[in-house]
């Protein structure tokens, strides 16, 4: 990068060309047009970070563009009406198509046009001889997004790119300056840290998260149903080391029940336990909505959608209330991210697990609303409701975890309060949610009345009374409910006797 940051529009036309050329030579010719575009989108966020579009910038974006292209022809006008307002970078289709043929062919064109980039957007950044820290920012999420593809896919490594906050030209300190940490060495003085070598992370323990499963409260059927998935895997991949055939298995799920039931936390473990057994390479766990996945305009959706199947690859996607996806009629924008997923699923079949969960109505209708949900999801696992034994279940590990006691009456009344949360429950339900809430609630009421003690002893602060399990402004409600027949008997019988009578 030169020290002299001023640059005519002709001089950047050379240096324009002069990079998109190298790319072109190892990458295609004909991605020309939607490289220009990208760049021209790149350059005006780039500088909407940095305050504002004006004429020297038009002048800039008219040399955006390849050797074997037209010229632009912006105007101040039309060039600040279309910068984007997004904040969001989205890396384009194109270079998803580039990281998945380099790792194919372990070649490292999507990294060259990484570093094409950089190289780029920092001329454009120093239209005005100076880099702001803002502009170096957005450079660093765009060059770090792209870079996040190619080490998801498998890209082989490259030489280092250009580290765009080193080039802050503004009055502030540099980016070096304020943020790098210093080691101190044996001796005293002072040396820059040094780059650790990546590590390739270690797989889950299996019988840890199997002991993990074991210890949830409830959900019997479902650990049953998960630990006979996994000997259907284990034998699977015995079979395929001996040469033996094995039958077509999808490995897709479809989780069934209300809220609060345990799903996240079981397709976190099984998440582990396909990576333990090596059907997926890493085992993390993404969690998404519809808010995740779908975009307010005509082609987001299905960039927002592939970024988070990206961000996904190695382990399991899961994709909460997914039925409201497929709720929106023909022309909603989910239905774009259910056929962008369903070909997810296919591409990468081979390291990509996909769970959706919601109500289970809901979610029926939602598989049957396309066929190619019907033949990916054939594995069904069905969460219950928590009976009222099971939440004070979870609600005593909660106490515990948190160092809280429950007396002996306290016991009582908290038993007697899940019995009665679950036998009045309705479609608002939030089994294990609900015991939180609780808990959250009684840690309040005991602080309460703890913080208005003299002197409180350890035992104090750990006990758990009756009294913090209820809101005391609910008593007298209940008390009076208690003593209206007594007291009305006479208007209760006045007001039965012409029913009686009729």
């Amino acid at each position: 990068m030169p020290t002299t940051w001023s640059r005519t529009p002709e001089e950047f036309h050379k240096i324009y060309l002069a990079n998109t050329d190298a790319f072109y030579r190892i990458g295609s010719a004909n991605l020309a047009p939607e490289l220009d575009e990208f760049m021209t989108k790149c350059a005006l966020s780039l500088w909407s970070r940095a305050g504002g579009i004006g004429e020297r910038h038009v002048q800039m974006a008219n040399q955006i563009y390849s050797r074997t292209r037209p010229q632009p022809k912006w105007l101040l006008w039309n060039l600040t009406s279309s910068v984007c307002e997004d904040d969001v970078f989205l890396p384009p289709v194109f270079f998803w198509n580039l990281a998945e043929s380099d790792a194919k062919r372990g070649t490292e064109t999507s990294r060259t046009f990484i570093r094409m980039l950089t190289n780029i957007l920092l001329y454009l950044a120093a239209v005005d001889d100076d880099v702001s820290y803002a502009e170096a920012e957005f450079i660093t999420e765009c060059t770090d997004r792209l870079t996040a593809i190619c080490d998801t896919t498998g890209v082989r490594k490259s030489r280092e790119g250009l580290n765009p906050l080193d080039y802050v030209t503004s009055g502030e300190p540099s980016f070096v300056e304020k943020h790098s940490k210093q080691v101190q060495t044996s001796g005293g003085s002072e040396a820059a840290p040094k780059q650790e070598e990546e590590k390739d992370p270690e797989k889950p323990n299996f019988d840890e998260l199997m002991e993990q499963l074991d210890n949830l409260v409830g959900l019997e059927t479902v650990k049953k149903e998960v630990k006979n998935l996994m000997n259907l895997v284990k034998v699977r991949k015995l079979r395929l080391e001996n040469d033996l055939p094995v039958p077509p298995m999808s490995f897709h799920m479809v989780f069934l029940g209300n809220p609060g039931t345990g799903k996240t936390t079981v397709a976190r473990l099984i998440s582990g336990l396909y990576a333990a057994i090596g059907v997926l390479s890493k085992g993390q766990l993404v969690e998404v909505d519809r808010s995740g996945l779908v975009a307010g305009y005509v082609g987001q959706t299905a960039l927002k959608t592939q970024e988070v199947i990206q961000s996904a690859l190695g382990g399991v996607l899961f994709i909460d209330e997914a039925y409201s996806l497929s709720s929106g009629g023909e022309n909603d924008f989910g239905r774009e991210a259910i056929e962008t997923l369903l070909k997810a699923m296919e591409d990468h079949r081979d390291d990509l697990v996909v769970i959706v969960a919601g109500y289970t109505g809901p979610m029926e209708g939602f598989i049957t609303s396309n066929p190619g949900l019907e033949s990916r999801f054939n594995r069904y696992f069905y969460f219950p409701d928590y009976d009222g034994k099971q939440l004070m279940d979870i609600f005593r590990i909660q106490c515990k975890k948190n160092s809280y006691v429950l007396t002996p009456e306290a016991e009582e009344a908290a038993l007697s309060m899940f019995n009665e949360l679950y036998e009045e429950r309705n479609e608002n339900f939030g089994n294990g949610r609900d015991v939180r809430n609780c808990f959250e609630d009684m840690v309040v009421r005991q602080s309460n009345r703890v913080a208005a003690m003299e002197n409180p002893t350890k035992d104090d602060l750990i006990s758990v009374l009756p009294e913090d399990l209820v809101d005391p402004e609910d008593e007298p409600e209940k008390e009076e409910a208690a003593e209206a027949p007594a007291d009305n008997r006479e208007e209760a019988a006045e007001a039965q006797e012409p029913a009686e009578k009729e």
